[in-house]
């Protein structure tokens, strides 16, 4: 990222047209590396050993100490918050929610398929009748926070570039009520087959702020040192508005008028 860039924040214009921004150095690389002695520790795996990495890979709770607080709450990434959600429409991060830790594997890791995260409906167990709505009712943003270097070996995630839009025409005609994980995913997000993939790589304290409709997708690890990322929401403080009287869109809300105008 150029230091133009840093100064005024996240190119907007690349965000409602992809779907996604990179942060560099969103959060310091040593913070990372406090964050990964902690997760080492919790993995039952040697960092030394690893003849003891025998899972592509294993999932950690929610993390909430300090040293992932303070990554989350980082002034770069508010003031992008700011930028892409809008002042006073996001609530804080007090967790950087699960972490999946890939490994060096050959074994299919069983999770890699093209898919949105839903937003709401978490009451019922089976994940896929959780929603996503028009609205994006209970997510502001998906993030892609690195905790560790990722190369493109590295099991980075996939992003399909301005999947978004096909998501938003597709949840258009179901209102407040949306449509599950099931229905979205009925023709393996079909629609969005043919949009070109960029993938999440970058130093330890990147961060990558993603419309909560992009269509990603996880991927075999095929590097040699394990993947450390988080993907937590950013929280709506009130939920999104796709017709406003001000005409005072954020970003994330002028993506979904965009791909209906489109439409």
């Amino acid at each position: 990222m150029t230091d133009e860039r840093r100064e005024h924040g996240p190119d907007l214009t690349a965000f409602i047209r992809d779907g996604f921004v990179r942060i560099d150095a969103a959060f310091p690389a040593g913070l990372a590396a406090q964050c990964r002695e902690i997760l080492w520790r919790d993995t039952g795996c040697r960092e030394d050993d690893p003849a003891t990495w025998t899972q592509p890979v294993v999932r950690l709770a929610n993390y909430s100490q300090a040293p992932f607080r303070a990554a989350a709450q980082s002034p770069l990434l508010q003031a992008a918050f700011d930028a892409l959600v809008g002042p006073g429409r996001w609530l804080p991060c007090g967790s950087v929610g699960t972490f999946p830790v890939r490994f060096p594997s050959d074994q299919d890791p069983g999770d890699a398929g093209w898919h949105i995260d839903p937003s709401f409906g978490y009451e019922t167990p089976d994940f896929l009748q959780w929603r996503t709505n028009i609205r994006s009712k209970g997510r502001a943003l998906l993030m892609l926070f690195l905790f560790s270097d990722v190369g493109e070996n590295d099991a980075p995630t996939r992003l399909r570039v301005g999947s978004h839009r096909d998501i938003a025409r597709q949840l258009a005609p179901h209102g407040d009520a949306g449509l599950t994980l099931g229905e979205l995913a009925a023709d393996g997000f079909a629609s969005s087959a043919h949009r070109p993939e960029a993938l999440a790589t970058g130093c330890a304290g990147t961060v990558y702020l993603c419309h909560p409709f992009i269509v990603h997708a996880a991927q075999p690890h095929r590097g040699t040192r394990p993947r450390f990322m988080a993907q937590p929401p950013l929280l709506p403080a009130a939920p999104l508005q796709i017709e406003r009287a001000d005409g005072a869109y954020s970003p994330v809300e002028r993506a979904i008028r965009d791909a209906l105008a489109a439409d």
